[in-house]
């Protein structure tokens, strides 16, 4: 295996481990959100929620 052919197949795996990462994310807020919070689970997609969120921190 050539060393351009190694660095692409890592570079593949790691951008696949960051989509994964991306779409529990999501999975997991519309779960929390709307399963367990008992809101609408499709509302995370939405600023004003996030903004929200944010405020708590600041």
């Amino acid at each position: 295996m050539s060393n351009h052919r190694y660095i692409l197949v890592s570079l593949m795996k790691i951008l696949i481990v960051i989509i994964l990462l991306f779409l529990l994310f999501i999975a997991g807020t519309m779960i929390g959100y709307g399963i367990i919070g008992g809101g609408n689970p499709f509302r995370v997609f939405q600023l004003d929620l996030w903004l929200h969120i944010r405020d708590f921190f600041n």
